[in-house]
Order: structure tokens, then C-alpha cells, then sequence
């Protein structure tokens, strides 16, 4: 038998840094010494507070540059993104640099500005994270607990260990490989998390341990 899995969860509390942008010139010049936790926030909000919406929400910063500043194109380019891909939040944000860098380059008019009231606000958050008290000593255990623990404990394990801990991949995968259930480990790091709603997500993991459980 394997070490025990403890489930955790969080708490995020957002906080205003006072720094907010007008243009895609200021958005680029902000973004470049943002703290970590502010682009893990404005990539990750959509997700946290809208559990059910279904495909991908978009980031605040490609949400913000189509809907302030009218830059159809540019916002796709955000959105476009990628977050699976990242391994660590320093890369994703040098991947917006870029873009929006390359932007700067493309366009030398005078950059729109966002009508009053619309600037963008850049925001972080402090995570608080709590033990549920719930534990799985092996894969019957973990399914049991899979089907009723908080939406809020399955994203922790799924997205912010991964990235905001930078634990190289999702809790559940590291701890499927240390009961030697490697199969399973790279069946779940396979799957794109931000293409479901959590409860989606759920019912995935849920199907994909209890082709394992009997074995």
C-alpha cells in the first residue's frame, strides 16, 4: 500500500494592487513586473468563479483588450493561449509579453484607450489552503472521495499545484505514479482541465480511476 492522499482545499482572497492600464502600452509595461500571483489570478478567475461554464473562458487580459479597446485581433491572439502548456506562471506571463510586444512592433498609430470607468485593474490574490480531513490510502478509497469532496479541493489538486505551486504536474497524477499506477498518472496529466467546467472534470476522473480500481 502507498503513502495516504490528503485532500486540500482553498480559499482565494483577490487584492487590488493600485496599478491599473489604459492602453495596450501601459497593459504591456504593467504586465512585464506583475507578480506571479497577479497573472495567476487574471488567468485563472473565469475558472474559479464560474464552475459551470463550458468551453474555456477567456483570460481578463484577452477579455479586456476585445470588450475596452475594440482590438478583435489582439484578443484572439490572447486567448489563445494556452495555460495547459505552461509549466510555470514566469513562462505564461513571457508568453503575454511577447505578444503583446509583437503587437507594438505591428502597430506604430496611437494605441486606443479604454473609455473611463473600463481601465484595467490588475489584482492578485492570497490563497489560503486548508486540509478537508478527508484521506485515500488506495484507489477505492480515493474514487469514494473523488464523487463528494468540494469542486474547490479538485481544483487546488488539479490547477494550482501544478502551476502556481509549480509541483511539475496535477497532485492526483503524482500520487497515481507513487502507488506504481503509472498508466493511470499519465492518463490524467494528458487531459486539457481548462477546456471542462469542474463538475465535467469530476465525472472524467471519476470514469478514468474506476477502470483501475478492480485491478
Amino acid at each position: 500500500m502507498g503513502p495516504e492522499f490528503e485532500f486540500y482545499t482553498r480559499l482565494n482572497l483577490p487584492v487590488l494592487l493600485g496599478v491599473k492600464a489604459r492602453t495596450v502600452p501601459e497593459l504591456l509595461d504593467r504586465l512585464r513586473s506583475a507578480p506571479e500571483a497577479s497573472i495567476y489570478y487574471h488567468t485563472h478567475r473565469f475558472l474559479q468563479q464560474h464552475h459551470y461554464l463550458s468551453p474555456e473562458p477567456p483570460n481578463d487580459f484577452a477579455f479586456w483588450v476585445t470588450g475596452s479597446l475594440g482590438l478583435d485581433a489582439l484578443g484572439e491572439q490572447l486567448a489563445s493561449v494556452d495555460t495547459v502548456k505552461f509549466r510555470t506562471l514566469t513562462s505564461l506571463q513571457r508568453r503575454f509579453v511577447e505578444i503583446l510586444e509583437a503587437h507594438g512592433r505591428e502597430n506604430r498609430s496611437p494605441a486606443p484607450a479604454s473609455p473611463e470607468g473600463e481601465e484595467f485593474y490588475f489584482l492578485s490574490c492570497r490563497t489560503f489552503i486548508l486540509p478537508t480531513r478527508l484521506k485515500a490510502r488506495d484507489l477505492a478509497e480515493f474514487l469514494s472521495v473523488l464523487k463528494t469532496v468540494s469542486i474547490n479541493s479538485i481544483y487546488f489538486h488539479m490547477f494550482e499545484a501544478r502551476l502556481r505551486l509549480e509541483r511539475g504536474e496535477n497532485d492526483f497524477s503524482n500520487w497515481f505514479e507513487g502507488l506504481g499506477r503509472k498508466e493511470l498518472a499519465v492518463d490524467v496529466a494528458r487531459l486539457d482541465p481548462y477546456t471542462m467546467t469542474l463538475e465535467s472534470l469530476r465525472k472524467t476522473l471519476i470514469r478514468k480511476v474506476e477502470r483501475y480500481v478492480a485491478d
